[in-house]
Parts: structure tokens; sequence; C-alpha cells
């Protein structure tokens, strides 16, 4: 239990911690085959339109190519299979899901726009990506009469608690297409991270990178048990939270590198002759308390601008685990060892300091660009990332880079795009705050704007989304029952607290359109019982040709 202010409240659940084995991630091709029979029934007229084709085949045919290569892989450092994340964002040529190597001493350039996924689906062509293939041209918009047949009855679910909204968007037209409760305001859990993740974007851009540096602060020397004045190096924090101590990192989205880091502050100072230095550490970029207001918790390190690995005390790399209560003092003292072990002596102990004006540049390094960090935060479900995130851009919209201000810059952001705000409150990036609350039409307000022509700089919204059966916090979702048609069709973003469960993302339904939908739940009971209800809506939308 963690007490606050005399009360007594509940843990929060974490999100569920994807298996990392590739072989839990595939399903046999057995219900890609059933797909493709019910597809051929469900055709009208008695043979199959050229997208229910394609459509069939871009499943089967992913399936079995994901069969061939699984024993090579390749798969990327956050469990997820890189070829799949191709793919879903059309094999287009840059950007998409990898958005380069980890960030090099002289830091990498700009990556690539993420590539539209999402965009023009009813017309031909190439104009036109989307699950019926190129060409392809999708059915009519689905009418609300037939989704409120179809949902209805499953929204009634009792597992879904007494507090339940619901909202469906068709993504080609911007039409509100199914609501119910849709303007309710209710507890998001992880699914705030969309917001975050939409606000961080368009504030900060997606090719933008945090830096770590080191400086050489001369001017602080002081003399040193007859060694003369000893330069003092400063470990400048630049709010990366994928920063990595780890040798064992690699992947095109792993974070920068402490010890090439080292590396190049070593050289440099080597260069100079110097091979004796005091250190101390600058994480005064973010400001205000560090501690999450729930408390101390596995599921989030305090939040500083100075972090290895998100303060983790174990090997892990995403999900729950035992958390540093000093990730800045920490850091420091493995960036002090990585220099001992290159030849430079550390004397005395770290301290905390904030760099000269003057201080001379030493190094850097960059973290990968923030496509590919919103991509992890919503794949893995990373607050860590989240609550960075949420401080970036406070920044980036002149507030302080607190949990406040980072809660007031993403409603700040939303509204300046002209999103449905109304009802929405903020209290931290990540959703693990009760207080926080959000809408369904706001979920999938946020879901239909990233898919927008005119936002490319959203799509790894999109992108970044788990996909059922295979990736994230959806994994191990969508495997058994009716819900295993939905294996591979369904993206979305899961939010799980106790009481609380969410889903919010994308499906193309039978006709080929893409629609945005968020299912919203309070007051539950049996998060399994829950989740399961969420599932069966977002599968339902797969198999319904509705318009």
């Amino acid at each position: 239990m963690v007490t606050r202010k005399g009360l007594v409240v509940v843990p929060e659940l974490p999100e569920p911690e994807p298996e990392p084995g590739p072989w839990a991630r595939l399903r046999a091709e057995l219900p890609a085959v059933q797909t493709l029979v019910r597809l051929a029934k469900r055709a009208r007229p008695t043979s199959l339109r050229t997208w229910q084709v394609t459509t069939a085949a871009t499943v089967l045919g992913s399936l079995i190519a994901a069969g061939a290569v699984v024993a090579a892989g390749p798969w990327d450092s956050a469990g997820q299979r890189t070829a799949e994340r191709q793919w879903a964002a059309e094999r287009g040529s840059g950007g998409g899901a990898d958005h380069g190597g980890p960030g090099g001493p002289e830091g990498p350039k700009a990556a690539p726009s993420a590539p539209a996924v999402l965009t023009a689906l009813g017309v031909p062509g190439d104009a036109g990506p989307g699950r019926a293939g190129s060409g392809a041209v999708p059915g009519a918009v689905p009418s609300e009469r037939a989704l409120k047949a179809l949902l209805d009855p499953l929204l009634a679910d009792p597992s879904l608690g007494h507090g339940r909204s619901a909202s469906v968007v068709d993504v080609a037209t911007g039409r509100h297409v199914y609501g119910h409760a849709g303007d309710k305001a209710l507890p998001p859990a992880s699914t705030t991270k969309l917001a975050t993740a939409v606000a961080a974007l368009s504030a900060l851009g997606e090719d933008h990178r945090f830096r770590t540096t080191t400086v050489l602060d001369g001017a602080s020397g002081h003399k040193d048990g007859g060694h003369g004045s000893t330069p003092r190096v400063v470990l400048v924090g630049g709010g990366d939270p994928t920063l990595t101590a780890r040798p064992d990192r690699g992947g095109p989205d792993a974070g920068a590198s402490l010890r090439a880091l080292a590396d190049a502050t070593a050289h440099e100072l080597v260069a100079r002759h110097v091979t004796r230095v005091r250190l101390a550490y600058d994480d005064s970029r973010f400001a205000g308390r560090r501690v999450h207001p729930i408390g101390r918790n596995e599921n989030l390190a305090p939040v500083t601008a100075l972090t290895a690995d998100e303060g983790r005390l174990d090997r892990s790399t995403s999900g729950p685990a035992p958390r540093s209560a000093d990730p800045s003092g920490d850091a420091a003292d493995a960036f002090a060892a990585f220099l001992e072990e290159r030849g430079v002596h550390v004397t005395g102990k770290r301290s905390v300091a904030r760099a000269g004006a003057h201080a001379e540049r030493l190094a850097g390094v960059s973290s990968p660009p923030l496509s590919a960090l919103v991509e992890r935060m919503l794949t893995d479900s990373d607050n860590d990332i989240a609550e960075a995130l949420a401080r970036h851009t406070a920044i980036a919209t002149h507030r302080r880079p607190t949990f406040a201000g980072g809660a007031d810059a993403i409603r700040a952001r939303l509204a300046d795009l002209g999103l449905p705000v109304s009802g929405a409150h903020f209290a931290d990036g990540s959703g693990l705050e009760r207080a926080d609350r959000l809408t369904a039409d706001l979920l999938t307000s946020l879901l239909a704007l990233a898919a927008d022509p005119d936002h490319p700089e959203l799509r790894p919204v999109l992108t970044g989304l788990p996909v059922a059966g295979f990736t994230g916090t959806l994994a191990q979702r969508y495997g058994t029952g009716a819900d295993r048609a939905a294996t591979g069709l369904v993206r979305a973003k899961t939010g799980t607290l106790t009481g609380v469960n969410t889903l919010a993302g994308t499906v193309v339904d039978a006709d080929g359109r893409v629609l945005a939908f968020a299912f919203m739940a309070a007051g539950t009971k049996s998060p399994t019982a829950t989740s399961a209800a969420l599932d069966h809506l977002a599968t339902a939308l797969t198999q319904c040709g509705c318009g």
C-alpha cells in the first residue's frame, strides 16, 4: 500500500510485460487461412473483390514470412520484430519504425520522417496504402446504425464496470460513426500516453534528439594534494530517458551509450594532457519533485534529467523493476568508473553542480530520434519515457519541466491542435496518476489526427501501437477463441490501473476501411475479464462489413 496524506491508495497495476521470445508472437497460419475463408464467404457479390483477395493474401503472407525469418530475426531491443514493424508502415522508404542507430559521440544525422501509413485510403493506386493493398478501394463508411447493433450488446458486458464509454471514427473521412457516452471523462490509465505522444511530437518534431554532454570547467580547479589544479568535468543530463550504461544494448533503437560518452570524453581529456579530474553532474534541466505523486513505484523511477537504464536495478529493459532512489547520482558514479577504465583518474566524491557558462565542451551523445522514443513508449507502455517527454513538452512550450508543468503543456498543445479537450484533465504524462481524465472522443481524435496526411510528424503514434498477438502489451492477447481472427489486425494502446481498463487504437474492418476506436471502462472488478471484453469489441470491428 502507498500512503498519501493519511489515505491508503491502492497501488497501480502495471501493464503486462511482453514475453521476449519471438515464437510467442507468432500464430500458426491456420487462423489466417480461416480468415481468408471467412472473407470469401462474406464477399458481395459471390466472387471475391480485389481488396478482399489482397487483404487476406497480405495477412497470410506476413505470417508465413514471419515464420520463415523468425529463426534469424531481426528482433529489435524492445522485443518487436523489425520486419513486422516495417510491414506495418507499408514498407515505405525511410522512417517508419526504425529510425537509425544509437547516438554516437558526434551526434547522428536527423532521421527522415515516418512514412504515411494510414492516409488517403479511398484513393486508388499508391496514394492509398492500407490493409486492402495498393490500388484497392475500400467499401462504404460504416453506418452508425450497424455499429450500434454490433457494439451495444458487447458494451453491456457487466465486466466493463459501472462507467463505460466508446467512440469510433472513420479515419479517411474523420467522420464520427459510433459513440456511447464518448464525451464522458474517465480515468484513461496508460492510454494517456497517446496524448503525451501527440503533444511531444507536435511541440518538438519527430526528428528531435536529446543530448547528454560533458564539459571541462577548468576555472573551478583547485589544489589537490600536490597535483596542482585539478579541472572539473561536469556530466550534463539532457533529459534522455533512453541513455544506457550497459555494454550489451544494441539495435537500431538502442539508447545513447554512457560508455561511448566516456570514450569520447577520455579521448578529449588525454588530448589536452589531462588525466586527473574531479567529477560533477548537472541534472538541472528538469525541475520540481522527482518522485511521482503516487509515491515510489516499480513502474517508474524518480524523474530526473540524468538517468541510465531508467534507474533499473536489474537487467530488465521494460516493465516493472526495482528502481534506484538516485538515478542521477548512480549515472554519475557509473560514468566515473568508465573514465577510470579509460585512464582518467577521478578524484574525490562526485558532486552536483551547474555547468559554467564558459565551460569548454568535451563530448556528447544523442538519443534516437523522438519518433523512435514515442514508438518504444507506446509499444512497451514505458512510463519513464512518458514522463520525460511530458517535461520536454513543457520546456518547448515555456513552462516549468515538472509533473504539473508537463501536464499543463500536454493539454495546451492538444487544444492548439483543435482537439476536443473539454472535460479532459492531465495530472502526469504516463497515466499512472488516477486523477487523469480523458474522453473516448479525445482518444479517437488523437488517433485520427495522427493519420491525417497534413500531420506526418505524428505518424509514430500509429506505428508504435502494439500489434495484437505480436508486440508489446498486446503480445499475449487475441490468442484464443473468436479474438484470434483479429491477430495482426488490431493495433492499440492498452491502459490498466486497479479498477480501470482502456483500449484505444486502429483496426481495418471487413470492408477495408481504417477505423480509430477507444473503449474505456471504470469500476471494473476483474482485469482479465475486462481486457477480454475490450478485445471482443475491437475484434468485432475487424469483422464488421457495416457500410
